[in-house]
């Protein structure tokens, strides 16, 4: 039997509010395994994470380490014990060097100045030792997204970590920078490193996983080594039911006369001369999705801004919804019009989190008649709207005068997907819709934009998920540099591993082949 390197007895943590986040959990984990942690949004990854890591304490319960008591006041002290942890969201200074990210905070020191030759000798010898590739001085606003991961990795590893957890490092990874990930976490383990791995995307679980712990509400369904669970046990296990997994609904294409609901032609757009949207075209026909595929920094979150009206930029070219021009409208405006934008950020673009839930629900369509009272506010219909929303998207939540920035995060995105749903769009701009949410809450939004594609809407589906491409798009275009480098007129038909080369910018179509995505 493997050492026992860390060891979680009855761990129990309640909030303030009365919220139980952990009860009684117990996890023992090996050295030199990669051990998964799944679950729902809110069934208490983060905070069992962020207590092994010190930056919650537990009500009740122990902490072991290497066999001894681990009370971590703060996540400084886990890191000198050895644990190191790579938040889902990188934390690196874009103007810094790679070397200069690495050491900061722990910068070696001769005499009174930092010994920057002795900081690049030792990152660079980790660097060539794990097979990072990477030049420690390089900026890390050069490197891409893979890359930064790795400089995330790499600063876990300068500080002597033996243990570390990794939450959700693939979420923006092309299949071929997963697989490499893969290859240098097995090597990691090889060397007596420990990983906890946190993710939603359960196929990459099975493939990398030694043991597997699965949470549920806050509780331990259990610790199974992978090979005793199938995918649909482990589904199951997670959400409480088996997954819908049939799309016999959705391959049924109806037709709705090949109108667009939405062109954009010739989009140009400059940054300090640079083109950071290179001469976008495509179409969203009613009733399809169109996929947008795409390592994140490739210009996706400006296309959207410009199709949106999020911002007042300087492009040229055309934004055309439902036939009519609108470059010079406002987001007010474009919605009026039948638009409807679920953000890449909910948090920050999607919600007011000091505002209860029924005043999120009608946000963005608050001067609606069956909302407001000439000048007034509807309350009554704003409740009973809420409460059939929060019926019918299966939101989790108390009432609808929760504040909606208390919830999970799977729960905040079925509210913003729900409020916009209830548009009743014509054409429903999806930018990251599943992004750090679970499966069942994915599931769901997956039903959902599915469900406006087959009463008529045009949907457009921007995502880093390959999986999720794939899976609900009619027709898939690829951006990498600000261009379009691949059109797939049929989505049924592709290799996730072909369209990670587009990804990539290790292929890339002939203008001929690309122009189908506006004139198909």
């Amino acid at each position: 039997m493997a050492e026992t390197i860390l060891k979680l007895e009855k761990i129990t943590k309640v909030y303030g509010n009365g919220v139980v986040a952990n009860r009684d959990v117990n996890i023992e984990f090996k050295k030199g395994e990669i051990h998964s942690i799944v679950g729902e949004n809110g069934a208490g990854k983060s905070t069992l994470m962020k207590i092994i890591f010190g930056i919650e304490e537990p009500s009740s319960g122990t902490v072991e380490y290497k066999g001894k008591p681990a009370n971590f006041h703060g996540s400084m002290e886990a890191i000198k014990a050895g644990i190191g942890m790579v938040h889902q969201h990188f934390m690196l200074i874009p103007s810094f060097s790679v070397v200069d990210n690495i050491i900061l905070g722990d910068e070696p020191v001769k005499g009174l100045f930092i010994d920057k030759a002795s900081a690049v000798k030792k990152t660079q010898e980790l660097s060539d030792k794990y097979n990072f590739e990477l030049n420690v001085n390089d900026l890390v606003s050069t490197l891409s997204v893979a890359k930064r991961q790795k400089v995330e990795i790499l600063k876990t590893l300068y500080r002597d970590a033996e243990l570390i957890i990794l939450d959700e490092p693939t979420s923006v990874l092309t299949p071929q920078e997963t697989q490499e990930l893969f290859e240098q976490l097995r090597g990691f383990t090889k060397q007596g490193h420990t990983i906890i791995f946190i993710s939603h995307k359960l196929d990459e679980v099975k493939q990398i996983s030694d043991r597997i712990t699965v949470l549920r509400n806050g509780v331990s369904k259990g610790t199974y080594n992978n090979d005793e669970l199938t995918m649909a046990q482990l589904t199951n296990l997670i959400i409480d039911r088996d997954l819908e997994n049939d799309m016999d609904e959705f391959k049924t294409h109806k037709d709705f006369g090949g109108k667009n609901a939405l062109e954009v032609r010739n989009i140009v757009m400059k940054h300090h001369s640079k083109n950071i949207l290179d001469d976008i075209s495509f179409a969203v026909k009613k009733g399809e999705i169109l996929g947008v595929a795409g390592v994140d920094g490739n210009g996706q979150v400006d296309l959207v801004k410009t199709i949106v009206g999020l911002e007042q930029v300087e492009y040229s070219g055309d934004v055309i919804i439902n036939g009519e021009k609108v470059n010079d409208k406002t987001v007010k405006e474009r919605r009026n019009m039948g638009m409807a934008y679920i953000p890449e950020d909910r948090m920050v673009d999607g919600i007011s989190g000091t505002l209860p839930i029924s005043d999120n629900m009608v946000s963005t369509y608050y001067d609606r008649d069956d909302v407001s009272k000439g000048a007034l506010l509807d309350n009554k219909a704003i409740s009973r709207i809420s409460d059939e929303l929060i019926e019918k998207f299966a939101v989790k939540a108390k009432n609808n005068a929760v504040a909606v920035g208390s919830l999970s995060g799977g729960n905040v995105q079925k509210v913003v997907v729900a409020r916009e749903h209830n548009t009743i769009p014509n054409l429903m701009i999806a930018e990251q819709p599943t992004h750090g949410i679970d499966i069942g809450s994915a599931e769901l939004v997956h039903h959902k934009l599915i469900e406006l594609r087959n009463e008529g809407a045009g949907v457009l589906l921007v995502s880093a998920d390959l999986n999720e491409v794939i899976d609900i798009s009619d027709r898939i275009i690829v951006m990498f540099e600000g261009h379009i480098a691949g059109y797939f007129p049929d989505a049924n038909n592709i290799d996730e591993t072909e369209l990670g080369m587009y990804m990539l910018g290790v292929k890339r179509q002939t203008p001929e082949e690309i122009g189908g995505a506006l004139n198909d």
